[in-house]
């Protein structure tokens, strides 16, 4: 990133390595182990990591709650396993403990169900949450050493072999290598096309008590890196930086924060394409048409409608202009002219069963978590026929410049 024509400015020039590991952490792919207790669940990640990630035990319901552990492999890269409490749990807190097992199917891009003896009903259960959720899966018959071979495909799904007692782990990882949806591992381009080599994009970034000291928030670092990756030109400034900035340079896009759209949208001249960071993510961390109806809806609120918050992070929510807590709530109570009840969600916290009551969800631009962790919600939401928006969305409707912003992507 640099500066046309070795230009001296004013303006924030960042050029910096963007360490591939944070990247890799945030957006890997996620698998989830299932099965009823003692068929060898936490064995199976053992064996895969090669390492005692998962505390074992002939003691029925070891396992209490997901366990996720890191691990690389060949031709797919870096993935989470994660361990569930068996779905056949009766004990005082089993009910708990299968809700959190259940919830993890929200969280994964492929499911392994583990069998023993007989695939029976708590294993058409857990398969058929699969192919509810959409999840791709496949099935490993354990202890194999113990009990005749299973049929090689059971309700059009693969069955793998195995046994601890077994030298190496080599088909079942053919077997996610199969069955793992491309999408999940493999890097869409956050610019859809747009944005081409030596293309130069303004980013427009301010500095204000949401920022964290001495750095960049991470939507902001992932779209230095796509440009970097794209051999763009990146130019970085302030908001009272843009008008200056516009007068040397001639962008092919500007990207900003969506807080400051109005200030931004003032600046830029109508034949320069202006988005948001948020935008950029609803592309490649969500549904772009689901949220473009969504934001459309926004309109037919009325007093007293809920509202849904859905914070794909964790953060102190203490902050006084915090985007999603108060920025945002404020904003639509101001253009719709409408009394709002606004309800939030962090991190990946469940769902609230009964969704019917909610009139619009607003979903954070998703840097921290993976796309079908934020597919599998919103999807949700909309068998249940609840319209969703995306925070750089919602924001830009307010500011009257929703088409603007979207158009470059629709």
């Amino acid at each position: 990133m640099h500066a046309q024509g070795g230009k001296e400015s004013e303006y924030i020039f960042l050029s910096f390595k963007i360490y591939n590991k944070i990247m890799v952490k945030l957006n890997r792919p996620h698998i989830g182990i299932f099965g009823k207790m003692n068929v060898g669940k936490s064995s199976l990640i053992n064996a895969l990591t090669g390492q005692n990630t998962a505390v074992v035990a002939a003691v029925a319901g070891t396992t209490t709650d997901p366990v996720k552990k890191n691990m690389e492999i060949l031709g797919l890269g870096p993935v989470t396993l994660i361990d569930t409490a068996g779905v056949d749990d009766a004990s005082a807190l089993g009910g708990q403990r299968i809700a959190k097992t259940r919830e993890v199917l929200h969280q994964i891009d492929l499911a392994i169900i583990v069998f023993t003896d007989k695939f029976a009903t708590s294993e058409k259960e857990l398969a058929a949450w699969c192919r509810l959720q959409k999840v791709p899966y496949f099935l490993v018959h354990n202890k194999a050493d113990l009990f005749p071979p299973a049929p090689k495909e059971i309700d059009g799904a693969e069955v793998v072999e195995f046994s601890n007692t077994w030298p190496d782990t080599a088909d079942l990882l053919e077997a996610i290598l199969r069955n793992m949806p491309q999408k999940a591992y493999s890097h869409d381009d956050l610019f859809g096309g747009f944005i081409k080599e030596k293309d130069v994009v303004l980013l427009v970034m301010p500095i204000d008590a949401s920022a964290p000291e001495g750095r960049l928030i991470l939507p902001q670092v992932q779209t230095l890196r796509a440009l970097m990756d794209l051999h763009a030109v990146a130019i970085c400034v302030q908001p009272q930086e843009l008008p200056k900035a516009l007068a040397e340079y001639t962008p092919k896009l500007v990207v900003t924060d969506s807080q400051v759209f109005a200030q931004v949208n003032a600046c830029v001249p109508p034949q320069v394409p202006l988005t948001s960071f948020s935008i950029l993510f609803s592309r490649v961390k969500g549904d772009f048409d689901l949220f473009l109806s969504g934001t459309r809806q926004i309109a037919h609120l009325q007093d007293g409608d809920k509202v849904l918050v859905l914070e794909s992070c964790t953060h102190s929510v203490n902050v006084c202009d915090d985007i999603g807590r108060v920025k945002l709530p404020a904003l639509l109570q101001k253009k719709t002219g409408r009394k709002l009840h606004f309800e939030f969600i962090t991190n990946l916290d469940p769902l609230p069963e009964n969704l019917s009551g909610y009139k619009l969800v607003l979903q954070c631009g998703g840097c921290m978590v993976t796309r079908q962790q934020i597919l599998s919600r919103i999807h949700r939401l909309a068998r249940a026929g609840v319209p969703v928006s995306n925070y750089g969305m919602a924001i830009a409707w307010c500011n009257g410049i929703f088409e603007r912003v979207t158009e470059i992507f629709r």
